[in-house]
């Protein structure tokens, strides 16, 4: 693989006082109101995965998160391997359901670890704007599992219909779509890249974002 594989997705996130049916989805008239952050949606989509980009107020507080990876949580996989990095809280025993990608189960461990990172400063998922991914190639395998990765996110992020609200099924390896594990509106701006080494061995998947402290408390934020 090259020294820096780039495959880019750009994105964003659901978050403020603003009705997202009321965003703008091209351009915006003026700047957000100070304390709020508002993504513009791609028009024409009632489910899309990222927004084109955010928009944030002036005197916004942003809390941003070191790179997180999964934690080696199945201690019956030996040190180092990618099925260290396998949740067992989600697949007991390590074992992946039919379908499901070592990238994908790595995924949701990481993005679990991202949610308790930020209950820690009082946040949730849906605080979330931005978010950049590194993805490293599966042992055997030519590119990184961009697809996998996706169907990770997806059970944490942008799962619900932007015209009713309602949560919408999403899909755990090539079983038949359920109901995510965290309904969540946010559509983050996001970048994802494949990498040629990860910092830790046995890891596929990392993760920073940032977030927005609600200004009003969670019910005045969005």
């Amino acid at each position: 693989m090259s020294a820096r594989r780039t495959a880019v997705a750009v994105a964003a996130t659901a978050l403020v006082c603003i009705p997202v049916s009321a965003i703008a989805h091209d351009t915006f008239a003026k700047p957000p109101r100070p304390g709020t952050a508002v993504p513009a949606l791609p028009a024409g989509q009632d489910n899309p995965m990222i927004s084109e980009g955010v928009a944030i107020g002036a005197n916004t507080p942003i809390y941003k998160s070191s790179g997180l990876g999964p934690s080696a949580l199945n201690t019956a996989a030996p040190g180092g391997s990618e099925l260290r990095y396998v949740d067992t809280a989600v697949f007991p025993g390590g074992v992946l359901p039919q379908g499901v990608t070592i990238t994908e189960a790595q995924g949701i461990n990481v993005l679990r670890r991202i949610g308790e990172n930020l209950a820690k400063q009082g946040l949730s998922y849906d605080d979330v704007i931005t978010m950049r991914v590194f993805l490293q190639n599966p042992s055997g395998v030519a590119s990184a599992d961009f697809a996998g990765w996706n169907r990770a996110y997806r059970q944490y992020f942008a799962n619900t219909s932007l015209s009713t609200g309602d949560p919408i099924n999403v899909p755990l390896g090539t079983a038949a779509p359920a109901p995510p594990m965290v309904v969540n509106p946010a559509r983050p701006s996001r970048f994802a890249l494949e990498i040629e080494n990860l910092p830790v061995a046995g890891w596929l998947v990392e993760v920073e974002v940032d977030a927005v402290f609600p200004s009003k408390g969670k019910g005045g934020k969005h």
